[in-house]
């Protein structure tokens, strides 16, 4: 599958990525061998493997809790950029 440039672009405004024409041209061209890879891939017979969602055994590596003595709300936000009132103060981010 060929990407165009204009579907690159429009990826990248999905992504909220600022490219110039070079990264468009290289980009659509890296993403299109990765889409021929997959398109490959689909032709492979994998009826006969089991679906899985790993294939190495699951198992979790966990430290037992322990109470410890709790923070103060000063000690909390030391480090913080910026608080106000105990809490954490950051950028907006949603869209005019």
């Amino acid at each position: 599958m060929e990407l165009t440039p204009e579907a690159v672009r429009e990826i990248a405004a999905l992504a909220r990525l600022d490219l110039d024409e070079a990264e468009i041209e290289l980009f659509a061209e890296q993403l299109s061998a990765c889409l021929d890879h997959f398109r490959r891939l689909q032709e492979v017979d994998s009826d006969h493997v089991e679906p899985t969602a790993s294939v190495l055994p699951l198992r979790n590596v966990l430290r037992a809790d322990q109470v410890g003595a709790a923070l103060t709300p000063n000690e909390v936000i030391a480090n913080a950029p910026d608080a106000e009132d105990f809490q954490f103060r950051v950028s907006a981010v949603l869209e005019d």
